[in-house]
Order: C-alpha cells, then structure tokens, then sequence
C-alpha cells in the first residue's frame, strides 16, 4: 500500500510575499522630450512650450510615465516639471528618469502602503521569480519592512530557498 504524499510546505507556517502579486496594471510610458528641442539639443522656451501646449495630454489616462531626455543635451528642470505638470492630471504616476525608476518608485510606494501584520514572527520566503519588471530595489524595500517583524526570511520558492535573516 502507498503512502499518501503530505505537503509539508502547505501545512507550514511559511508565508510568501510575492512582488509580483502587487504589481499594478497600467501601460508604462518612456516620455521622451528630444523631439520637442531644436536640432535635438537646444531648449527654445518658446518652441518647448508650444509643444507642450499643443500635446494630447489625455491620451496618458492610467498610464504609468517616465520623463526623460535620451539625447545628450542640457535641458533646465523646469522642462521636466512643466512637462510633468501636464502629465500628472491624467497619468497614474510621473516621474522624471527611466523605465527603472519608474518601477521602482511604483514599488516603494505600494510596499510602504501594505499591511505586514500576517508576517509577524513568521518564517518568510520572497518569492524570487517573476515575469513582470520588479526592479532590484523592490526586495530592498520588503526586507526593510519585514526584518524586524519576520521570525526568517528566505529567498526564492518554497522547495529551494536562500536564507537571508534570522531573528536572535
């Protein structure tokens, strides 16, 4: 007669955080303002203006943006605020940089929202595989949160984990 199989990890008190279940949906945009600068490297107040007057800004609703200038030019702040300004009623979130750092200011913002009660002087796994684009710095800012509540933390799945804390 076989022995029936027991899940131990389903049985245990392990609990999983999973950056990927917090991702939030929403088209992420790269802005890109070169195409608004004369010759693609001089800022003309007037022209940019112009440009950023005679956008369609809406078509930026629940979108997740980052506003930057991929050519080599000196582009004043203010550019990036004013576009910014115009991009923020509509868009989900605006920031001035790359795709990058676009997720990660969306992660930190979500994971310094989330309740961390249920992990309390509990053994912890981050789960470490993922389709969607966590940046780096996310796992940074759930071990923060979760270090001096968490009994242990691991790395990666349940059946083949890295140790990362322990509790004293």
């Amino acid at each position: 007669m076989a022995e029936e199989i027991i899940n131990r990890v389903a049985n245990s008190k392990l609990k999983t955080f999973d950056l990927e279940e917090i991702y939030p949906q929403g088209k992420r945009v790269l802005f890109d303002i070169k195409d608004w600068l004369f010759e693609e490297i001089i800022l003309k107040e007037k022209d940019f203006r112009q440009s950023v007057k005679n956008h369609d800004w809406a078509q930026y609703k629940k979108t997740f943006v980052a506003v930057h200038c991929s050519v080599d030019a000196i582009v004043p702040s203010w550019a990036f605020m004013l576009v910014a300004s115009e991009l923020i009623p509509h868009a989900n979130k605006v920031v001035i940089g790359d795709l990058e750092l676009l997720e990660t200011v969306i992660y930190q913002e979500l994971i310094s929202f989330l309740d961390f009660k249920n992990f309390e002087n509990a053994p912890v796994i981050i789960k470490g595989c993922a389709e969607k684009p966590i940046p780096a710095t996310a796992f940074a800012f759930i071990i923060e949160k979760l270090q001096p509540i968490a009994k242990s933390i691991m790395f990666g799945e349940a059946c083949s984990t890295v140790p990362i804390y322990k509790s004293k």
